[in-house]
């Protein structure tokens, strides 16, 4: 057994995955049995989930099943995933239309958080050093910038004690420079990046934002080779195309957006 797992967690967790598995419920007996734990050790963890309601009694048969806190655990997953596939698709249309990488990240400190990547079905010319699950830092990121545009310069030197470190020799490395463009992206939202933390690539990007919070970005990733004057114009009337669709279908579903928990899809 792996001595990091905390016992009483796991028993939590046994016993919701066991009572998940049998729909008409187990009597504490029958629980203590089945996970091969005593009774007076499991009794007040039952209690507790049974207060928090992520457990339900039923006194006639002393059986506990599944209660209603659980199911809108498992709702909101279900939800979370419902809207990640819904961006999913916006951004497969995005490759469909301008045959380049299309990004999602949200912001994890001072770092963006790669969590959906789409290439397009060509061979890429250049690879990029981003991936689902990557972290890069978000200020020298379009996507980052996209994340950070709400920030004025003293959150950024909060965000960044140690200064903004230089990637290429295109790196903004200084908090009023950056600041700057940020607050720029507040007119257009579009941000941009070129070749900050890869040398022959620029990259465009918008937030996503539900109740007035950022909450994610999408971006496009081209080379600068093939970014002319009606690409960069197509990336973003692509971007901003979905960004009101997303944001537009964020105000119909009954869920929690800034509470998303990209993270706990991925890993």
């Amino acid at each position: 057994m792996n001595k990091s797992i905390h016992k009483p967690t796991e028993r939590v967790l046994n016993i919701l995955e066991l009572l998940s598995a049998h729909p008409d419920g187990l009597t504490l007996t029958g629980i203590a049995e089945a996970i091969s734990a005593p009774k007076s050790t499991i009794f007040p963890i039952i209690q507790t989930m049974l207060d928090r309601r992520f457990i339900y009694l039923d006194k006639p048969t002393l059986k506990y099943t599944v209660g209603i806190a659980s199911f809108c655990v498992g709702a909101s997953y279900s939800s979370n995933k419902n809207v990640l596939e819904f961006i999913n698709n916006e951004i497969k249309y995005i490759v469909n239309e301008i045959d380049e990488t299309c990004q999602m990240g949200i912001l994890d400190g001072g770092q963006v958080l790669y969590v959906l990547k789409v290439d397009p079905d060509k061979k890429i010319d250049i690879r990029l050093i981003s991936h689902v699950g990557k972290r890069l830092p978000a200020y020298c990121t379009a996507l980052g910038k996209a994340l950070l545009y709400h920030f004025d310069i003293e959150a950024l030197r909060l965000l960044y004690p140690d200064g903004l470190k230089a990637y290429t020799k295109n790196t903004i490395t200084n908090f009023e420079v950056l600041a700057d463009q940020l607050y720029q992206i507040g007119d257009t939202y579009i941000a941009q990046e070129v070749e900050e933390v890869t040398e022959h690539l620029r990259c465009l990007a918008i937030p996503l934002n539900n109740r007035d919070k950022t909450i994610a970005a999408l971006s496009i990733s081209i080379p600068t080779f093939r970014a002319s004057e009606e690409k960069m114009a197509l990336a973003k009337v692509l971007l901003l195309g979905a960004k009101q669709k997303i944001e537009t279908y964020f105000t119909t579903i009954d869920i929690d957006v800034e509470g998303l928990t990209f993270k706990n899809q991925l890993y």
